[in-house]
């Protein structure tokens, strides 16, 4: 027997054991987020998946579905607030998107865009963070880290390394690597390490590549990231 929940007043199914985002995803009904991604574990750090379950709030990337829940995602409450969240993250770092090479395929960027925002809203911290370019093949911009931890998990779970790894709290949380002396050139990491392609903004970047695919040309240059993410979500279901 199919089991169902409905979101926004639409009824899909789901597999049991399914999140929430899952079967949403699975019924081509797109959910903004940056740090899910369906090959690693759920982490529920950008907050940008918050929904109403039956009038709770929660975390669509790691809240299981379950029979008959009511789901509210696209209402505008919770679009205001996933915009809020969008541009605390742009003043927090130091994310100038014409003048960064990740633009075009960036994440951040690209959702910024679904949700229509439009300005900054809040005043722009500038903070001081270093470039750790030590590394032959590959470069951290800490200044446009968002802490979403894909690289954590992907050095943990696809890599079978712990390059990375987050520490301290709030103002002073930090993405750190694996080395003593804090360099990621002294850690085992590879250019080939899903790790280093991961990142959903400009923090990790493989060096002498930069606009090898001009602006203009890029992913998010030709769709929207609802279009891509739900496109990206079939493909993979089909290998």
């Amino acid at each position: 027997m199919s089991q169902s929940i409905t979101i926004d007043g639409q009824r899909i199914s789901f597999k049991e054991g399914q999140t929430i985002m899952e079967a949403a995803t699975a019924a081509g009904l797109y959910i903004p987020h940056l740090c899910h991604h369906p090959e690693y574990t759920p982490h529920g750090s950008c907050k940008l998946c918050t929904i109403k379950v039956n009038g709770r709030v929660c975390s669509a990337c790691t809240f299981p579905a379950m029979e008959d829940q009511e789901v509210l995602s696209n209402t505008t409450e919770l679009i205001n607030d996933r915009q809020k969240i969008t541009q605390m993250l742009f003043v927090e770092g130091n994310h100038f998107c014409p003048s960064c090479e990740k633009s075009g395929n960036c994440q951040l960027q690209a959702v910024a865009y679904h949700l229509n925002m439009l300005d900054n809203h809040f005043p722009l911290f500038y903070p001081t963070r270093e470039v750790d370019a030590s590394h032959a093949d590959i470069m951290i911009d800490h200044n446009r880290c968002i802490f979403c931890t894909l690289c954590v998990r992907a050095s943990q779970q696809t890599d079978g390394k712990d390059v990375f790894a987050m520490s301290g709290r709030g103002i002073n949380k930090h993405l750190m690597v694996n080395a003593r002396s804090g360099l990621l050139k002294d850690t085992d990491i590879d250019i080939l390490d899903q790790a280093t392609q991961i990142c959903p903004t400009g923090a990790i970047l493989i060096k002498h590549s930069a606009y090898h695919v001009p602006i203009g040309q890029r992913i998010y240059d030709h769709a929207q990231i609802d279009q891509v993410s739900l496109a990206s979500e079939r493909h993979k279901d089909e290998k």
